[in-house]
């Protein structure tokens, strides 16, 4: 399935056993254990079937983006991060039953995938999608796509997705140590131009490496051997070429700032960025009312992008550097992905973002209208060649007109 790209138009619970705490620094040994395994790895899978992803970019002096499969890059959440994720854990959509009567082609998920980098903020993981794509090709998204069963719960669509798609295990025991993934919470739903209905998932990515025994310290006499894992042991992007185009991050705190946050001053050496805004906004007209759209600029000069290299016979594999093709200084984020990232970087942190930005969470007085209007399921659904419900252009404006109003919500 591919992912819930953006749009022009616009439950679970967290445990609170995963509490977050600083990462063991008192095994370095095997921090370059597990650099050495995933660098060892890249370099055999290069001549593998497997469809692992190639990467661009991430050379030089300057500081580097941390890559989410490489534990050695990234860092203990620092306080401000740590403070962002109990935020998160705490977080509780209302409730909006709707949900469990949608058919199954309605209902969809995306996985809002965070991390911690070198210095201990977030990072987002966002895909680009394959130009190949009959909808919203080469458009920026999240991990995502369509529920293949009623049974499925939004988180196992998201994971399914994103296994599907860059590689990420469903299987948190398939996780290679030390990472692991915690659920932190649902989002409320948004609805994409494609008439699905989307819950965002956000889950955080842990790399804190396990404690070190003393009872497992060897001698200095003594040899001891760590298993190299499988490709598919690790958390290398192993990327859908018919699907993704590419993988990248984004800083997630930047998503409420109207410009490129600066480095930290102790940097040592601090990032040239590329030429461009990080940031532009304007007001269109959605079916009659203002609506704002958010285009994020995403540097991607100073990070390894991962992209598919398609070998003869379909398979991708690992390549070299295709001059033919430059790498941009910046991927472009918007429509409803980069709806969900400003309303979820708002609950994270508290804020509201630098910009104008409508209402939050304002999609679902948009569905609760639709649903009154039958057209998620009703008798006087208009049907399309085949056979499913169809939402038009005048549903839609009634349903926005609906919402503005304020039945079912405040106004947006």
């Amino acid at each position: 399935m591919g992912s819930i790209a953006p749009s022009n138009e616009q439950s679970g619970t967290a445990t609170t056993d995963d509490a977050v705490t600083p990462g063991n620094t008192d095994g370095p040994a095997l921090v370059d254990t597990i650099a050495s395994v995933v660098a060892e790895t890249l370099d055999d899978a290069a001549g593998s079937v497997i469809p692992v992803a190639e990467l661009h970019g991430g050379e030089g002096d300057e500081e580097q983006a941390s890559d989410y499969w490489d534990a050695a890059s990234m860092a203990p959440l620092n306080a401000a991060s740590a403070a962002a994720i109990a935020r998160l854990r705490a977080f509780k959509p209302p409730p909006f039953p709707l949900w469990d009567r949608l058919p199954v082609s309605r209902r969809a998920a995306v996985l809002l995938l965070l991390y911690a980098d070198r210095r201990g903020d977030l990072r987002v993981v966002i895909t680009m999608r394959a130009a190949s794509l009959r909808s919203f090709s080469g458009h920026a998204a999240l991990p995502g796509g369509k529920a293949d069963s009623v049974d499925e719960t939004p988180y196992q669509i998201a994971r399914r997705e994103a296994w599907e798609e860059i590689g990420l295990p469903m299987d948190d025991t398939k996780l290679p140590a030390p990472f692991r993934i915690e659920h932190l919470c649902y989002l409320p739903l948004s609805l994409a131009r494609t008439e699905l209905v989307v819950r965002p998932c956000v889950a955080l990515l842990h790399a804190n490496l396990p404690p070190v025994s003393t009872s497992s310290i060897s001698s200095p006499n003594t040899t001891t051997t760590t298993p190299t894992p499988s490709v598919e042991e690790t958390l290398i992007p192993r990327l859908d070429a018919k699907e993704v185009a590419a993988v990248f991050s984004a800083p997630f705190h930047n998503f409420l700032r109207g410009t490129d946050e600066p480095p930290p001053p102790e940097s040592k050496q601090p990032l040239t960025l590329p030429p461009g805004k990080w940031y532009e906004g304007t007001w269109t007209n959605w079916h009659d009312h203002p609506w704002r759209m958010h285009f994020f600029h995403v540097p991607v000069t100073h990070q390894r992008v991962a992209k598919p290299r398609v070998r003869e016979g379909g398979l991708a594999s690992l390549g070299e550097d295709d001059p033919a093709e430059p790498e941009p200084g910046r991927y472009k984020v918007w429509g409803m992905t980069a709806q969900i990232l400003v309303d979820a970087a708002c609950v994270a942190y508290g804020e509201r973002p630098e910009f104008e930005h409508h209402a939050s969470f304002v999609d679902e007085r948009i569905i609760a209208q639709l649903d009154r209007m039958g057209r998620f399921g009703g008798g006087d659904d208009k049907k399309d060649a085949k056979g499913g419900s169809r939402i038009t252009v005048e549903d839609m404006r009634r349903a926005v007109a609906g919402a503005s109003k304020g039945e079912g919500g405040a106004k947006m």
